[in-house]
């Protein structure tokens, strides 16, 4: 662990937050940290956690504790797994192979965002733990096939399917930011928004050696090469995944299966019912649709509404150990970090992402021998107070499958 990410420097995943906020520019940490539109859900996210209170079994001696889990079958040391958080190379020059070599050396698994700017081999190759895939059809259909087949070939563990991204969510911050006028290499449109970058020279020396903007080397587009970074936006709008899409995404891929974006009990249902093999309760960290109900509120009636079938993953608002006791307490298998981890790579690249997971760690191991509980396995609702509210869904959930 590198001094600029010990404690008593970073003792919280808000620390981490803080020094990525000042190593990098303004219109990179805000890629990182904001949400779309007016932000709510992104707020809601968190406070959802300030909702749930434990229910702790005192006067128990707890030695030891078990974070040991698995996921699609694969065994986990700690229940959380590194979610896809695209351009992460923007964040600092080690990128995406950091931050799978860090969970690998953690014990669980890296999802890897088709907006990488490393090759998906290159990140594969860097963990000695399990990597998933996490496709967005851009560029064509044709051109999903073919990286599937690489990551099929590459050796990754899992296909994560995101359906929320039809278009891609708008967040204030980067239009004031000068996103679009950056990326636009017009001099005239850029100037107003440089001062941002020169006034962080440790960055900006890194990104420059690093090559300058990435472009994304597993969105491989006929008869032009790997996608370049402007063209995110529009290739987004061109490239919505649906329902019918699964069916030969799954015969292409043959593995495991997960869907990520689901917010309702009916899209769960739906996933069940096209073979899906595990859920990702989420709304993309608060960055796409804003208003829409933060994950943890929602997770109980996804959970009743699979009724076991397949696993029920969820992200969004995750921040300490307890958080991911919560989530435990209310059916999730796991949960995925995304800023969380984001935070820490921007801070101090694979040292910061390290620090950030055994923060999480040694957060969640405090909080069961609190809780008097010596396993995540042994989490359940009895745990935990719930608003009564978050109840009605799932109940009703039962009744109309026939399961109350």
């Amino acid at each position: 662990m590198t001094k600029s990410v010990a404690p008593p420097r970073v003792v919280e995943i808000a620390d981490l937050r803080r020094i990525a906020k000042r190593r990098v520019p303004r219109v990179v940490f805000d890629y990182i940290d904001g949400g779309a539109d007016g932000e709510v859900t992104l707020r809601e996210n968190c406070r959802a956690f300030e909702a749930v209170t434990f229910r702790p079994r005192c006067a128990v001696v707890v030695p030891s504790c078990t974070l040991r889990t698995s996921v699609l079958g694969i065994p986990l040391e700690l229940p959380l797994l590194l979610a896809p958080v695209g351009s992460s190379r923007m964040f600092h020059p080690s990128g995406e192979p950091a931050a799978a070599q860090a969970a690998g050396a953690a014990g669980t698994a890296y999802i890897l965002s088709t907006l990488s700017g490393y090759r998906l081999e290159e990140v594969k190759t860097a963990s000695t733990g399990p990597v998933f895939y996490q496709l967005y059809l851009l560029g064509s259909r044709d051109v999903a096939l073919g990286t599937i087949a690489r990551a099929r070939a590459a050796g990754f563990a899992a296909l994560v399917v995101t359906i929320d991204t039809p278009v891609s969510g708008l967040r204030y911050r980067d239009v004031r930011n000068g996103v679009k006028e950056l990326l636009s290499w017009n001099p005239w449109s850029m100037l107003p928004f440089v001062g941002q970058m020169l006034s962080r020279p440790g960055w900006l020396a890194g990104f420059l050696a690093d090559g300058g903007l990435m472009k994304f080397p597993n969105v491989v587009l006929p008869g032009q090469g790997p996608m370049p970074y402007a063209d995110v936006a529009a290739a987004l709008e061109q490239s919505s995944v649906s329902w019918t899409d699964l069916r030969w995404i799954r015969e292409a891929w043959n593995g495991p299966i997960v869907i990520k974006g689901v917010h309702t009990g009916e899209d769960a249902r739906r996933a069940v019912d096209l073979g899906a093999n595990a859920i990702v309760v989420s709304n993309h960290g608060g960055r796409q649709l804003d208003g829409v109900a933060a994950t943890l509120r929602v997770l109980p009636e996804i959970v009743a509404a699979v009724s076991g079938q397949i696993e029920v993953l969820l992200d969004g608002g995750v921040r300490r150990g307890s958080d991911i006791a919560k989530a435990l307490c209310l059916g999730a298998r796991a949960v995925l970090v995304g800023r969380a981890y984001a935070y820490g790579l921007a801070a101090a690249g694979g040292s910061g992402v390290a620090r950030a997971i055994d923060i999480l760690r040694t957060d969640l191991i405090r909080t069961l021998k609190l809780l008097g509980c010596e396993s995540v396995s042994s989490l359940n609702r009895s745990y935990v107070d719930v608003p009564a509210e978050w109840m009605a869904s799932d109940r009703q959930i039962a009744i109309t499958s026939g399961k109350n």
